[in-house]
């Protein structure tokens, strides 16, 4: 009876170093731990060390090197057909630079947000409604600033809040956030697109993506 070797593709891969070996792409399971241990150190590309970026590869690919070194081995592949190695330096990010990012985006989410949110009150003329809805309630001309312009702005902050599921490090809820689930779909396309964009063409893995 022939050994089984179990692999599961995930989608993207990141490395960090140009010699890649099968275990930095893939999770193995297989009845023979020594077949295993061949495999997981089995280079399975050598990339450009200055050509940071992404790179395609089929699980085809990786099936015909498992066989010339393991002719004998029945491979079940699992996850995905296709997949996408992320090839990226050692260093991170200083925290200033990191800081002056994350600065940068909270500015243009929050200015981005309270433009948005006065165009539709101006669209809408909210203050002209409030006035309206203060002097029928109380027969007195509005101020401007009354409970329901306070109530208002307390209640659009807080269902801001409630919406995102997320203040500070907390959430409100085990739940994704939708910012969290709109980045994960993001991602998501931008891998579907890469690997659709370099399997039309004729060139064939590693396939890189173009800058």
């Amino acid at each position: 009876m022939s050994d089984t070797l179990y692999l599961q593709i995930d989608k993207n891969a990141e490395v960090h170093n140009p010699h890649v070996y099968l275990q930095d792409v893939a999770e193995l399971a297989c009845t023979s731990t020594g077949i295993l241990n061949r495999l997981r150190v089995m280079p399975v590309a050598d990339l450009n060390p200055r050509e940071y970026g992404r790179y395609v590869m089929s699980v085809m690919d990786l099936v015909k090197l498992i066989q010339k070194k393991e002719p004998e081995l029945d491979i079940s592949p699992v996850g995905e057909p296709d997949f996408i190695i992320t090839y990226t330096g050692e260093t991170a990010p200083g925290r200033l630079l990191r800081w002056l990012k994350v600065s940068f985006v909270c500015l243009c989410s929050f200015f981005g947000a309270a433009f948005s949110i006065m165009t539709f009150n101006n669209d809408a003329d909210t203050g002209r409604l409030f006035g309206q809805i203060y002097r029928q309630v109380t027969g007195q001309a509005s101020s401007g600033f009354t409970a329901l312009e306070i109530s208002y702005s307390a209640g659009l902050g807080l269902g801001v809040l409630f919406f995102f599921n997320h203040f500070g490090r907390k959430k409100l809820s085990s739940d994704p956030t939708p910012m969290q689930i709109q980045m994960r779909q993001y991602e998501d396309s931008v891998n579907a697109a890469i690997i659709e964009d370099i399997s039309r063409r004729p060139e064939k893995a590693p396939g890189k993506e173009p800058r």
